[in-house]
């Protein structure tokens, strides 16, 4: 059964750190709406567009696990409201950008600030929650992600056309700012729970990680299940452009409003069975060898109705693995390594995903996407299972 608590002070910080994470994802969103304005005004190539995910992406990537272990021997809060405070700072460098060099510069800065953020976030929730609802806080504050990810691409559109994506960028600068001290002053003032596992815990050397083989395995199944959920992100509204012959907007639409609607709730279903089974790891496993076939039928399939379908499967089966994966991390590592476990997790599933785009676009015209989402899913599904059967075995 889930324990019941009346202090609620715990779910006051989700609800704090759900905001400062529906900025992180909004401000990184926002510039791939407005591309276009960036070909006019600062004058990038094609090639140069790219770089503007490729930057942002692989500088966060490959700052994760020095983020992780800054998480793991700094006080958590205090990165949390100072990551908040330097990519708003970097967003409104951004703003002032007045060529591609300076612009692209700036998004490596974002990369760096924005990736102190996410391990010092989930440990700090996870030493606030006990396990009986660890994975409901983490999907509730996972659930942001999302959320800011649609609003910012919205809002980047609607910027560059009515006041200027420069001055857009600076109100979400100073926003940003100015809720960072609200956060600290949030932060400062709440007292923590009795039942708040202390920050005090000795760090642990971060090779105790790599000697743990369920731990292992949890980061090579989320390598190949982040290559696999980029693929679907960065090309799902192209494929079905070019194969049902819909407009940019209706593909658009349907390659985004379905797969995310759907793992919201698979997240928030996630989280819940996650607590009620106490069975994070597990749940993990079920949620990748379920939706790795999913992923499979949204390019292979023939129809329009069911891409639809597969998409819907895929969002609310990779919802459990969402829901769960930084949960199971916590286990596995132990609070004293969680911020690194973390960081390793976000890393591993930012350069999957980066390589994924990449990869998908130079072989779509030869081996094809549906050939390289059967090789992802694949590898997925034997990493799940093998992690499954250790799991099991261990009891």
């Amino acid at each position: 059964m889930i324990e019941r608590t009346t202090d609620r002070r715990p779910w006051i910080l989700v609800g704090l750190l759900w905001v400062a994470f529906f900025l992180n994802y909004a401000d990184r969103q926002v510039a791939f709406s407005i591309l276009p304005a960036l070909q006019r005004d600062l004058h990038f190539t094609g090639v140069q567009l790219g770089f503007v995910g490729t930057v942002f992406i692989w500088v966060y990537s490959l700052s994760m696990p020095v983020a992780g272990r800054l998480a793991d021997l700094l006080p958590k809060a205090a990165l949390v409201i100072g990551s908040l405070a330097l990519w708003s700072a970097a967003m409104l460098g951004t703003g002032s950008s007045d060529s591609v060099g300076s612009f692209l510069g700036w998004r490596g800065a974002m990369g760096v600030t924005e990736a102190m953020y996410f391990p010092a976030a989930v440990a700090l929730i996870a030493s606030y929650h006990s396990a009986a609802a660890r994975s409901r806080a983490l999907a509730l504050h996972q659930s942001a992600q999302l959320v800011g990810g649609a609003v910012g691409g919205w809002f980047g559109g609607w910027m560059a056309d009515n006041i200027g994506w420069q001055a857009g960028y600076r109100l979400l600068s100073w926003t940003g700012i100015a809720y960072a001290g609200v956060l600290y002053l949030a932060l400062r003032w709440m007292p923590k729970p009795a039942a708040v596992e202390q920050e005090a815990v000795k760090p642990g050397s971060p090779m105790e990680l790599f000697r743990s083989l369920p731990m292992n395995l949890l980061l090579a199944s989320f390598f190949f299940h982040c290559g696999v959920l980029w693929m679907i992100y960065a090309w799902l509204p192209h494929h079905i452009y070019t194969r049902y012959g819909l407009s940019m907007t209706q593909s658009g639409l349907i390659g985004s409003l379905y797969l995310q609607a759907s793992s919201l709730v698979g997240i928030l279903l996630g989280g819940y069975l996650g607590d009620r089974l106490r069975a994070r790891p597990m749940t993990v496993c079920v949620g990748l060898m379920l939706c790795s076939p999913f992923a499979y039928g949204v390019f292979a399939a023939q129809s329009l109705e069911i891409t639809i379908a597969c998409a819907i499967g895929y969002g609310l089966t990779a919802g459990l693995v969402m829901a769960n994966i930084f949960a199971s991390g916590y286990e596995f590592a132990g609070v004293a390594n969680f911020g690194f476990a973390a960081g390793m997790l976000n890393s591993m599933g930012g350069l999957a995903g980066g390589a994924a785009i990449l990869m998908a676009g130079y072989y779509r015209d030869t081996l094809g996407i549906p050939v390289m989402m059967l090789f992802g899913a694949g590898m997925t599904m034997v990493c799940a299972g093998t992690l499954a059967a250790v799991v099991r075995r261990r009891g």
